[in-house]
């Protein structure tokens, strides 16, 4: 598996109309056992900053969702279970907020809170040249392949 792989296919889903999150959650259903269907609606919730609420970016949501699956705890006493699973988050988020900035995606999209709606924009070109949706969802996959695949 190779990071540009992950990357151009977790924009292929952000561009066919997949939410950020969906979109790179969904770029390693196979790598989760997952299909496509059942990633997709898993992920669902968390697009445009956690129910385009543009809170953590979606993108980043799926990067983590990604880490905790493969490499998550589950003994709620596993304490260093815990710190392992905090600290590689903490690593692709502070990778991540480097390379774009924030990974607050009200940030990110230069929005006051309250300024967007529930609906989903429309998509156009203009849409994606004027948003940083598209480099966040391949930056997101290049680090889960940087941190968690390799």
């Amino acid at each position: 598996m190779e990071e540009l792989v992950k990357s151009e296919l977790a924009q292929k889903l952000f561009r066919e109309g997949y939410n950020c999150c969906q979109s790179v959650f969904g770029a390693f259903a196979d790598e989760l056992g997952l299909t496509k269907e059942k990633a997709m609606k898993i992920a669902s919730p968390f697009g445009a900053g956690f129910g385009k609420l543009r809170e953590v970016c979606g993108a980043v949501t799926g990067m983590c969702m990604v880490a905790g699956y493969m490499k998550g705890y589950t003994n709620p006493t596993d304490k260093e279970g815990k710190i392992a699973t905090y600290k590689l988050v903490q690593d692709m988020c502070n990778e991540f907020k480097k390379e774009q900035g924030s990974y607050i995606c009200r940030e990110m999209l230069k929005l006051k809170p309250g300024e967007d709606l529930p609906e989903p924009a429309v998509r156009d070109e203009n849409y994606y040249k004027s948003r940083p949706c598209l480099s966040a969802c391949a930056l997101a996959a290049n680090i889960a392949t940087k941190y968690i695949f390799k």
